[in-house]
């Protein structure tokens, strides 16, 4: 009885171990969730460029930003989730880059306005300060 009694517990441990095994491999093979947070992370971004004019400033950024997205989207729908992870993360780095680009074009164009109307202001308070 007592070699009966370790078979069973012996085929028990196999049993237990094998199913194990099997949970794991499928809790490694399953698919991860699509990045939906990252992906309306990269979208509000690009939202946010095309806002900003980068299409008319950045728009090499902005265009490889969309490009970015759409590899995203492609990878969801390939069930490539870590894949779609990072395309949509470089989607949002890209449209960001896009709208700083934007932003240092637009203020730099005014700080040259600036200068302009600065420059001209001195003209007239030099003709203005020589005149009786």
């Amino acid at each position: 009885m007592n070699a009966t009694s370790q078979a069973r517990r012996a085929s028990r441990l196999r049993t237990a171990v094998a199913l194990t095994s099997v949970l794991l491999l499928a809790a490694c093979a399953s698919t991860p969730p699509a990045p939906t947070a990252s992906l309306e992370a990269a979208k509000q971004a690009i939202s946010n460029a095309e806002r900003a004019d980068a299409g008319r400033y950045a728009a090499a950024e902005l265009g490889a930003a969309r490009t970015r997205l759409a590899s995203a989207d492609t990878a969801v729908a390939e069930r490539k989730m870590i894949r779609a992870e990072r395309f949509a993360e470089e989607s949002r780095a890209q449209a960001e880059l896009a709208s700083a680009k934007t932003a240092a074009v637009k203020a730099k164009a005014v700080n040259d306005e600036m200068k302009r109307s600065t420059g001209t202001l001195i003209e007239e308070m030099q003709r203005a300060g020589g005149k009786p």
